[in-house]
């Protein structure tokens, strides 16, 4: 799925975030009281299938989810847990809300740091409000900021994660991607490399999905046509954007700080829609990216482009390199577990492959 449709979906770890972390004591207890309370309220899959309340288009979700979860592990290979095995009747659209943020003149996230996960560039709420209070105090400190609501979950195999009626909501191939988005995580976490994570599991969510298809209802899938073509604008925008980033990079390296103004900044950054609504967007398959002209950009968000979408090639490239075999993709991903960068480590495997494959 595009980003513009996935940030307000998925978000890895953005639950697990709080119960197991915190500065502040009122902090910790609230984001435990909260996570208690909603995996309090988990009922087994089978009894919200018999509920005779929940309305029919949810439980075919539900029906789908578990579809998808079985898929994840037995076709493609990801880690048996007990996630999505139960539900959680919300009563309200996001399960938490996120806030991130980001210096004014370096495209850098403002990161906090964690027990176990080490530095992430996002903090959770359960309440709104409160997240707001936390944006509120970031600006403060001259940050740019961005808070979004999401709806899925993930919280790395520290509890039985459930699918969320926030999830529901979802068109139903994206309820499947983000299935299998967040069992990528559960398989493979490395630490301190929150936008590796996050590409990776893109990468393999919107792969794990196009499988799915192609085995649910064959070739000739409306679904599976619709799939593909998200896919291919996937990768027209990671390349658009991962070049348009590097060069914001650079333009702000390169700036005298003599020279700044904010209303500089903000040309600069508004330059980025406009190349995309003039090189790219004709080229577009899909309307998944239709909101990014208008979108209000400033570095916050622009590095959550960044964390899901910059340089998704070089999976692409290890892809193919392994025959398009998901189960030894994941494997060879592993591998990169102990690497300081593994993004760096990703290249330098690709290359190792390569010239492998020259000698052969």
């Amino acid at each position: 799925m595009g980003l513009v449709k996935h940030l307000s979906k998925i978000t890895a770890l953005a639950i697990a975030i709080p119960v197991l972390c915190g500065c502040q004591m009122g902090y910790l207890m609230k984001s435990g009281y909260g996570q208690m309370k909603l995996l309090s309220s988990r009922v087994p899959i089978d009894e919200a299938l018999q509920d005779p309340q929940l309305e029919e288009s949810k439980k075919q979700k539900l029906r789908l989810a578990q579809e998808a979860r079985e898929y994840a592990e037995k076709e493609l290979h990801l880690k048996p847990t007990k996630n999505y095995t139960s539900y959680v009747e919300l009563g309200r659209p996001y399960v938490t809300y996120v806030v991130s943020a980001a210096y004014r003149w370096e495209l850098k996230h403002y990161q906090w740091s964690y027990p176990f996960m080490g530095k992430m560039p996002y903090k959770g709420y359960f309440n709104e409000p409160d997240a707001i209070e936390e944006e509120k105090d970031l600006q403060k400190e001259d940050l740019d900021t961005y808070m979004r609501g999401v709806s899925a979950y993930s919280t790395l195999g520290w509890f039985k994660d459930p699918i969320l009626s926030s999830m529901l909501r979802y068109d139903d191939y994206d309820l499947v991607n983000t299935i299998i988005h967040e069992t990528v995580h559960a398989t493979l976490y490395i630490k301190n490399s929150a936008d590796f994570n996050e590409r990776l599991a893109t990468f393999l969510g919107n792969k794990g999905a196009e499988q799915f298809y192609l085995k649910k209802e064959g070739a000739a899938s409306p679904t599976l046509n619709q799939i593909k073509n998200e896919n291919v604008d996937n990768k027209a925008f990671s390349q658009f954007i991962s070049a348009e980033l590097k060069n914001l990079e650079k333009w702000y390296k390169d700036l005298p700080p003599s020279e700044r103004s904010e209303e500089k900044r903000q040309e600069r950054i508004r330059q980025i829609q406009e190349n995309f609504t003039k090189d790219l967007q004709p080229q577009l398959k899909t309307e998944n990216y239709k909101k990014f002209p208008e979108a209000k950009l400033n570095n916050a968000r622009l590095l959550l482009y960044k964390t899901y979408m910059q340089d998704l090639g070089d999976f692409e490239r290890l892809y193919e390199l392994l025959g398009r075999d998901y189960a030894r993709f994941i494997q060879e991903c592993k591998s990169l577990e102990k690497s300081e960068d593994p993004a760096v480590a990703l290249k330098d495997l690709i290359h190792s492959l390569e010239l492998h494959a020259k000698r052969e």
